[in-house]
């Protein structure tokens, strides 16, 4: 346990920090989830929405540092390819 104050403010910030970024990665998520079944449907239309919401989020998430920018290229392409295929 940490008895200096300079850590015990550390703990508090990387509490808030992380609770923040799951709520980030947890929407992003959600996000991804509701692409992927409008292209299981095989609704394009609706794929195609999806995807045009959910790319800003995925680009947030890189931007707040809580994923990598490489990730969400491979993501957004894959999710591309698959919506064009439909």
């Amino acid at each position: 346990m940490a008895n200096v104050q300079s850590a015990k403010k550390r703990i508090r910030q990387i509490k808030t920090r992380t609770a923040r970024n799951r709520d980030r990665i947890s929407r992003i998520r959600t996000y991804v989830r509701k692409v992927e079944s409008a292209i299981e449907s095989g609704d394009k239309g609706a794929a195609e929405t999806a995807f045009r919401v959910a790319m800003p989020e995925l680009h947030r998430g890189v931007s707040k540092g809580v994923l990598h920018k490489n990730t969400v290229a491979r993501k957004v392409s894959r999710m591309s390819a698959r919506i064009r295929a439909l």
